[in-house]
Formats: C-alpha cells, sequence, structure tokens
C-alpha cells in the first residue's frame, strides 16, 4: 500500500513554517528532506523520522518500525496534529542527520 496524496499534503502542511522542507515520490512513498539531510519517510500513511538521539528524547514511548520491509527501524511519529511539535521534533534532529551522500560523477566514454 502507498501513501495517500492526502496524507502527504497534510504532514507537509504541518511542516510548512519549516524552511527548508521538501519531498520526494519514490516507488508511492516519500522521503522527506530538511535542508537536504534525509530526516523522515512517509510510507503507508505513517510519518517515521531517523531514530538519532534527539529525536529518541521527544519520542521516548514511540514505536519503532521499518518504513519498509528490510529496512532499519525508524520512529513512528503518532502525534502529527501538532505542528509544533513536529517542527521542534525536526529542527532538534538536524545537527544529528547525517549529511547527503556526494552523487558519483557518471564516467565519461572518453
Amino acid at each position: 500500500m502507498s501513501s495517500s496524496k492526502e496524507y502527504v499534503s497534510y504532514i507537509l502542511e504541518q511542516l510548512h513554517d519549516l524552511e527548508g522542507i521538501t519531498c520526494r515520490s519514490m516507488m508511492g512513498e516519500y522521503i522527506i528532506y530538511y535542508k537536504t539531510k534525509i530526516a523522515a519517510y512517509i510510507c503507508d500513511d505513517r510519518f517515521l523520522v531517523k531514530p538519532v538521539e534527539s529525536a529518541k528524547r521527544l519520542l521516548p514511548h514511540a514505536v519503532y518500525e521499518p518504513p519498509y520491509p528490510g529496512a532499519k527501524d525508524m520512529l513512528l511519529v503518532e502525534d502529527i496534529d501538532n505542528r509544533e511539535f513536529l517542527c521542534d521534533l525536526l529542527e532538534a534532529m538536524y545537527d544529528e542527520l547525517p549529511m547527503p551522500k556526494p552523487k558519483k560523477k557518471k564516467k565519461s566514454d572518453s
């Protein structure tokens, strides 16, 4: 099952106050970037964040779930209606999120 456009739109609206939020569709699911760093996934109408220390502190009772079969567990955010909390959560996580991997250069045919 893929995520509904309504759910994705709702999450993006909740994060609207943060500068640098972007979203990319990946096979019916979505990756949420915060200032170019992967911060969260939207999969099967669930909002899942990377389990960095700040997220674990702010979500002490969160359930760990994989975004898709075979993936590493992430923290399920159940309180998606609290806009201020969601923005604070991603801001707190930012420094702990890994930098994006550099894109590989294409080999020339020379």
